[in-house]
């Protein structure tokens, strides 16, 4: 099946922003500036364009998240860093983790930066909290960082998309990656833990799901679950085309995106990214 061209644009987005929650120097930086622990940087990080924000506001926002282990880092987080500090230590840290990749690919920064931030400015941000958050701050002056940040645009104006297409056929968090395991897509060794759901909840989640017919007794898709998976990543691809006509259509959008999708691979290669399986992403997974 041949993939989205909507699909193929979050493939290549996806790495390139998560860089600054995964790379070497991301625990270390976010402590210098008074974060504990991997989560609180990663939930401070990420929710930071939103301002102080509470844990139900990132709960909501970012969909996948137990509840409680998003408790245990917010409000916390804003009385040792404020949103400033930690966005400019996520700056710090995009440029670091990405500028080896560059080199790598060979990258014409200058103008790929160009082209995405002219795609940003031509996206809509209705219903997209997480996108328009990120959209409204400042456009970097250094180019890697400008294409840095419009790639995190993109991938959460994407984001905020799929939450919306859950939300409206009423898959609640956990259920959506129990789903996510069921068609294969990720492992649950890799993704339970990684996202915060205790054994109980997912147990939960999966009898839930069975009893709405989502699921076979051994944890297959039914068909109805099957149909269900379809017509999700249908809205949600639906839904992010914006992003991919952004950037210019047909060619255009082809060319950004072998481009960005060189600098995924290379960042991978320079071991800036995280465990392809614990985003979802297709591709080879470890054994």
């Amino acid at each position: 099946m041949t993939t989205q061209p909507a699909r193929r644009l979050w493939e290549v987005v996806e790495p390139i922003h998560a860089v600054v929650y995964f790379s070497a120097a991301a625990s270390t930086t976010y402590k210098a500036i008074g974060l504990k622990g991997w989560w609180m940087g990663y939930f401070a990080s990420r929710a930071a364009a939103l301002g102080p924000v509470g844990p139900q506001v990132v709960t909501a926002a970012f969909h996948g998240f137990a509840p409680a282990v998003v408790a245990q880092a917010v409000p916390d987080c804003w009385a040792r860093a404020s949103p400033a500090d930690v966005l400019a230590a996520r700056s710090r840290l995009a440029a670091d983790a990405l500028a080896d990749p560059v080199a790598r690919c060979g990258l014409d920064v200058g103008s790929l930066a160009a082209d995405l931030v002219t795609a940003v400015g031509r996206l809509s941000f209705e219903g997209r909290v997480l996108a328009a958050a990120h959209a409204s701050l400042p456009v970097p002056d250094d180019p890697l960082l400008a294409l840095w940040w419009a790639c995190t645009v993109l991938r959460e104006h994407r984001g905020d998309g799929h939450v919306a297409a859950l939300v409206a056929h009423g898959i609640s968090p956990v259920e959506a990656h129990v789903l996510k395991v069921a068609v294969s897509e990720a492992s649950q060794d890799a993704l339970r833990p990684y996202r915060g759901w205790t054994e109980e909840e997912w147990s939960s989640a999966r009898l839930g799901l069975l009893a709405r017919s989502l699921l076979t007794e051994d944890g297959r898709l039914s068909e109805e679950g099957a149909i269900l998976c379809s017509v999700l990543e249908h809205v949600t691809d639906t839904a992010a085309e914006p992003g991919w006509w952004a950037l210019g259509g047909g060619d255009a959008s082809a060319a950004a995106i072998d481009q960005l999708a060189a600098l995924a691979a290379a960042a991978q290669e320079a071991g800036a990214l995280p465990l392809r399986d614990a985003l979802g992403l297709p591709g080879p997974r470890p054994a």
